[in-house]
């Protein structure tokens, strides 16, 4: 195998633990009672994994998986950070009832054999 090609495997195989843990992700937070409204919802700016959202609380989620939670806590740095929220702000935007919604960051942490950690309020907006 040519390192090109081992390249494209591993992109691949990071991409589909991507989506799993994505999943994962959004079916701990149904059982916690959100509603999922968005997944991978992208924009110019930056790209939000899934807003889940209770009421008027809306959750804007970052999964991230990694061995532990503090990994998974440090991946999600600054820049990251501010391109979340600039992506939020659009999706808050084109919401009819936005002057109600509370908003919030949280941090999905998917660890090998274990059930997802729930981080909320992660980190706050800037």
């Amino acid at each position: 195998m040519t390192p090109r090609a081992s390249g494209v495997e591993e992109r691949r195989h990071r991409f589909r633990k991507g989506h799993r843990g994505e999943r994962l992700a959004a079916l701990a937070l149904r059982l916690k009672l959100y509603r999922i409204v968005a997944r991978r919802f992208r924009t110019r700016l930056g790209e939000i994994d899934l807003i889940a959202r209770r009421g008027d609380l809306v959750a804007i989620v970052e999964v991230k998986a990694r061995p532990t939670l503090m990994e998974a806590m440090d991946a999600v740095g600054p820049l990251a950070q501010r391109r979340i929220e600039a992506a939020a702000d659009l999706w808050l935007a084109r919401q009819p009832d936005h002057a109600h919604l509370s908003i919030r960051f949280d941090l999905m942490a998917i660890l090998p054999g274990r059930w997802p950690v729930h981080v909320k309020d992660a980190w706050q907006a800037r």
